[in-house]
């Protein structure tokens, strides 16, 4: 079966292609790869900072109102 890549629209055979195209396809995909990696990346760094938010604000109630709030979980 030829392999085929899609850029645009159109359809191109990997055999076709020349040997700059070929290494450009894989600095192509070796990009996307590091985005998606990032992406991920930045994802569990927003959720890691929102439960430290959290945390803080629990804190700062606990340590004004005497309460220990996370004795509650």
């Amino acid at each position: 079966m030829v392999q085929k890549i899609n850029l645009d629209g159109k359809e191109y055979e990997l055999e076709s292609l020349t040997e700059t195209a070929r290494a450009s396809l894989q600095l192509l995909q070796f990009t996307d790869k590091r985005l998606q990696e990032l992406r991920n990346i930045s994802a569990i760094l927003i959720r890691a900072k929102n439960s430290y938010i959290q945390g803080l604000k629990a804190e700062m109630l606990s340590q004004k109102s005497g309460f220990l709030f996370d004795e509650l979980e």
